[in-house]
């Protein structure tokens, strides 16, 4: 039980980190070269891993709960079928109402991780 507690405050790092590399194969696919600045995206959240700061954590807390919290009203705005939307992406949100949540979750785990624990 120690070793999980010891290790599980850098889970939310490596979701955005596993994230970011699945957009950035994803786009590689399609784009080429063009592709290589989302890798840029990671490296706030590498540098946690290494060299753990208090002050990153908790701004990059703050910044993903406002955008996750953007993507969930987005979410429940098609679910109440306030916008109407094409079919194909109708199925699109659908799917990714789970990785709307998951990153919201993930975002608070870091602004707890700044606030309650120290690195």
């Amino acid at each position: 039980m120690k070793l999980i507690n010891k290790y599980s405050k850098f889970i939310p790092y490596l979701y955005f980190i596993a994230i970011i590399a699945y957009w950035f194969t994803r786009v590689n696919r399609s784009e080429g070269i063009t592709a290589y600045p989302i890798l840029l995206f990671g490296i706030p959240f590498i540098w946690q891993l290494i060299k753990p700061s208090k002050k990153l954590n908790f701004s990059l807390g703050i910044i993903f709960v406002c955008l996750s919290s953007y993507l969930i009203l987005a979410y429940l705005s098609e679910v109440l079928n306030i916008i109407n939307f094409s079919c194909s992406i109708e199925k699109f949100i659908m799917y990714s109402g789970l990785f709307v949540f998951t990153n919201f979750a993930m975002a608070l785990w870091m602004i707890r991780n700044s606030i309650k624990k120290t690195f």
